[in-house]
């Protein structure tokens, strides 16, 4: 046999040997179909909302707790006072778990909130449109996004509630009773609110002063935060990270400052029922007219500040990784 032959025999049977290219044939289609699926606007909407909810949440955290800390905190009880007062008695009280106590459910409650808030201004967004336009108008972009955010607050207030529960109940706050060493868990401390405090109710009380501000203050932060990027972007349309970094600081602040008081609301009706609190409120026009009686007209912008100091990160954190993740998943 002459090596001619010999080699022109291997190279034939060189291609029958080789293992991975029936692999390849098979795993193809099934990737293209994932990658697919998850490039739907809707579908990456939903992915990279929950992400980027996770991201901001978890970089805020202490932010998040001292800030819920001074809301829930009456005219009666003064031992959290200003931002670094706050943090410094958190941190010597509780340590680092002080800072990060409520931050689980915070994150349980938070990716699905912001992925149910995304996916939902996607589908409002298209519902919406005007025929033959790419974006929506100032109005449109409002209404779009408070209907997203009164679709998420629905499908996880119990977690929000919840994660209240969490952050105020080792806080020296009032006449409270703490104990640290055994304080609840996430899933005690809605079996307890269940139990004791009215059934499924209980795990929606304060849902309206909740949906009267997060409705405002989505639609705001989309809105916001889209037409500050119309005027950042470049020739071609692109942000730089920077740009989206800005633009969602922008749009938080701005969002946040014009709805904060039904924040505060919100967090009051969520301790409504804790009495060593000493909040007592029969209604939202009731909590009203007591907090700017009591605590003055002030006592509705209570821990702004902080909240401020919170948002920007926040949202900035949260807008870029959203761009990022959903970037990735659709191949830009």
């Amino acid at each position: 046999m002459s090596l001619s032959s010999t080699t022109k025999e291997a190279a034939a049977i060189a291609p029958q040997s080789s293992t991975p290219r029936p692999v390849e044939k098979h795993s193809t289609p099934a990737i293209l179909a994932v990658k697919d699926y998850l490039a739907r606007p809707t579908v990456s909407s939903f992915v990279a909302g929950g992400v980027a909810g996770a991201v901001s949440r978890t970089v805020v955290s202490p932010l998040e707790r001292m800030k819920i800390i001074m809301q829930v905190q009456g005219p009666g009880s003064a031992k959290y006072t200003g931002i670094w007062g706050t943090l410094r008695r958190m941190w010597k009280e509780e340590g680092w778990r002080g800072y990060m106590r409520g931050n689980g459910i915070n994150c349980v409650r938070i990716v699905p909130y912001s992925a149910v808030q995304y996916s939902s201004y996607t589908i409002y967004k298209e519902l919406i449109m005007e025929p033959g336009r790419t974006e929506l108008d100032t109005p449109r972009r409002l209404s779009a996004g408070a209907m997203a955010g009164i679709t998420s607050v629905i499908a996880t207030y119990p977690l929000d509630i919840v994660r209240t529960r969490l952050s105020v109940q080792t806080a020296s706050i009032g006449n409270l009773h703490v104990d640290r060493t055994h304080a609840p868990g996430m899933w005690s401390t809605a079996v307890m609110l269940y139990k004791t405090e009215g059934g499924i109710v209980a795990l929606y009380r304060g849902i309206l002063p909740t949906i009267m501000g997060v409705a405002p203050y989505v639609g705001l932060n989309f809105t916001v935060y889209e037409s500050m990027r119309e005027v950042v972007a470049d020739e071609k349309g692109n942000v730089t990270a920077s740009g989206k970094l800005f633009c969602g600081a922008v749009s938080g602040a701005v969002a946040q400052t014009l709805t904060y008081p039904f924040d505060v609301l919100r967090r009051r009706f969520q301790v409504n029922t804790m009495k060593d609190l000493g909040f007592q409120y029969s209604s939202v026009w009731d909590a009203v007219l007591s907090i700017t009686k009591k605590e003055g007209p002030f006592g509705m912008y209570k821990g702004l500040s902080a909240n401020l100091l919170k948002v920007v990160p926040s949202m900035a954190s949260s807008w870029l990784s959203f761009e990022i993740i959903k970037d990735l998943l659709q191949g830009k």
